[in-house]
């Protein structure tokens, strides 16, 4: 899971695009925390800086932007899925042939050997890193160069497109520009990932339009674009500088199935995702909820209880509804530490878990002698579940019911959120009152998975097209074909077995197979037990590493 933007500003003489970008991803830096990018455009010329870290670190406060000029850009930002990454495989990548090509992806592709076979056999084109993004971007490059064309029109970037979906399985939201030309974005057929468009007038151009893509709406909104509309499932939009939107349907829809974790856990509240309002959809998973609850423990077992508590921040909104159903004391008696990391986007257990009690504590006069309700917006590994309930212990709680906002995770998350391989998940297998047992929980309640759909398709504002959820974390049943040994390779990915260490370039031309490619477009391929972890710069297209100085020519 990542964070996509793009903006063609109307005035084709602003020099500014790379602060609006930087300023978006400001509103985006939840989705990920792992690298920042930016790429923009001037002149026919590509200027880009990325790295690791957040977009404050990346960008130095700002201070970087000056070295990125231009009225047109991408911004990225990255969320690893598994083990550790390099600044290599900072986001947007960058081909120069044909055109120049700059692309930001959101999402994993599941066929990652086909098309590694494919790229090296009979493309002939060069990967550089370990990222399923590259090839994505590979693959479209391929379908513009071989039309043969000195310079591509509009109806040549749909066309190229065509191969990218006939390709490219799994899910994915992307941003693309095309050097001196404009920008483009365009979604998967199941509509997996989410990405929206928006405008607003030049406030330097008078007559002139600026449009504003990225992943969730807040981030429109915040710098000032409206007539903010989705990109649908298999859809494009490509809009060449100083003129319209051109919208196309690529594909035929396959689905309307938005990744359901995008209102339980990743998606602000403040955005609206297809049509459907990420704040309300969490309301109204409090109310079903305590409905489940009352099932549950019963009427006496619901007057027994004597507060609700939210494990912050995600949770918070169901919480309230849920306490307000129950008729009990909504209480924030976990204070969160908002200079720590979410631990769940930490790479590995141990760090997960040791991070716990540096994010979170307990005020230890709401828990003494109480029966409480600890709302989380999900139960995963039960490393974060475990360590709270053992906090509520310590503080005095009486009885501790864990209330999960959504279903039992109980399968792998395959389109580019990390959770796990099944043996690493804590509902896998597991009956609930063994999932109770293993964080120390006098009970453990989870959402209804129908309940959790009803409760985002009733959030919809107005009319939404939306017409399932993808949710094969909760039941196994993805919304997409799974190529038979992906899951193995999931594993070894995550666990650095040998099929991890090939490299897709370590076969020599000829050779009969190519190396494995990490899960999710933002990482790279596991370093050896002890090694010291890759983190080359990318020095190419006028980048800068770590000094400030301008490498244009």
């Amino acid at each position: 899971m990542c964070g996509v933007a793009a903006l063609l500003l109307g005035d084709t003489k602003a020099t500014t695009a790379a602060v609006e970008l930087h300023e978006s991803l400001y509103f985006l830096q939840h989705r990920g925390q792992d690298a920042a990018g930016i790429t923009s455009c001037s002149n026919g010329r590509v200027y880009q800086c990325k790295g690791n870290g957040t977009a404050s670190k990346v960008f130095t406060e700002g201070l970087r932007l000056q070295y990125l000029p231009g009225y047109m850009g991408l911004g990225h930002l990255r969320y690893p899925t598994a083990g550790t990454s390099s600044a290599s495989e900072a986001q947007p990548f960058y081909v120069n042939s044909p055109y120049g090509i700059s692309m930001s992806v959101n999402g994993n592709l599941v066929n990652t050997q086909d098309l590694c076979n494919f790229l090296d056999g009979e493309a002939r084109r060069h990967v550089n890193s370990d990222s399923d993004s590259e090839l994505l971007l590979n693959i479209f490059a391929h379908g513009l160069q071989k039309l043969g064309k000195r310079r591509a029109n509009s109806e040549d970037i749909f066309t190229a497109l065509g191969d990218v979906y006939s390709m490219c399985q799994g899910a994915f939201a992307c941003t693309a520009m095309i050097a001196g030309f404009g920008i483009l974005g365009f979604r998967d057929a199941n509509g997996i990932r989410p990405l929206c468009l928006g405008s607003r007038p030049s406030t330097t151009l008078p007559g002139a339009t600026d449009y504003f893509m990225a992943s969730e709406s807040v981030a429109l909104k915040q710098l000032g674009f409206r007539d903010i509309i989705d990109v649908l499932p298999g859809q494009a939009v490509f809009i060449e500088k100083g003129q319209a939107p051109i919208m196309r349907q690529i594909v035929e829809r396959r689905s309307y199935t938005p990744d359901c974790f995008e209102m339980v856990y990743f998606a602000r509240p403040d955005s609206c995702i297809d049509g459907i309002s990420v704040y309300r959809s969490r309301q109204n998973m409090g109310v079903k909820l305590a409905k489940k609850i009352r099932e549950v423990l019963g009427e006496d077992g619901v007057k027994d209880i004597d507060a609700v508590i939210p494990v912050p921040e995600t949770s918070n909104i169901a919480a309230v509804s849920l306490a307000n159903e129950l008729g009990k004391p909504y209480v924030t008696a976990l204070i969160k530490n908002r200079y720590v990391h979410r631990t769940f986007l930490l790479p590995n257990q141990a760090l997960r878990q040791k991070s716990v009690r540096r994010k979170l504590s307990p005020i230890e006069s709401e828990f003494r002698g109480r029966n409480l309700i600890i709302v989380d917006d999900s139960l995963v590994r039960g490393t974060t579940s475990r360590e709270i309930v053992q906090m509520a212990r310590e503080a005095g709680a009486t009885r501790v019911i864990f209330v999960s906002c959504s279903p039992e995770c109980t399968h792998p998350h395959i389109y580019g959120i990390d959770l796990a391989d099944p043996a690493d998940l804590i509902a896998h297998g597991k009956t609930t009152q063994e999932v109770a047992k293993y964080i120390h929980a006098d009970e453990v309640i989870f959402q209804g998975l129908e309940d959790l759909k009803d409760a985002c398709r009733e959030a919809a504002e107005g009319t939404s097209q939306v017409e399932d959820f993808e949710v094969g974390v909760f039941c196994g049943k993805y919304v997409t074909d799974v190529p038979e040994g992906y899951f193995a390779h999931l594993s070894e990915l995550r666990h650095g077995k040998p099929a991890q260490k090939a490299g897709m370039n370590d076969v020599p031309a000829g050779g009969d197979e190519v190396g494995v490619v990490s899960s999710s477009g933002p990482l790279n391929s596991l370093p050896d037990a002890g090694e010291t972890p890759d983190r080359r710069e990318d020095v190419s297209l006028y980048n800068f590493g770590g000094e400030f100085a301008s490498h244009e020519k």
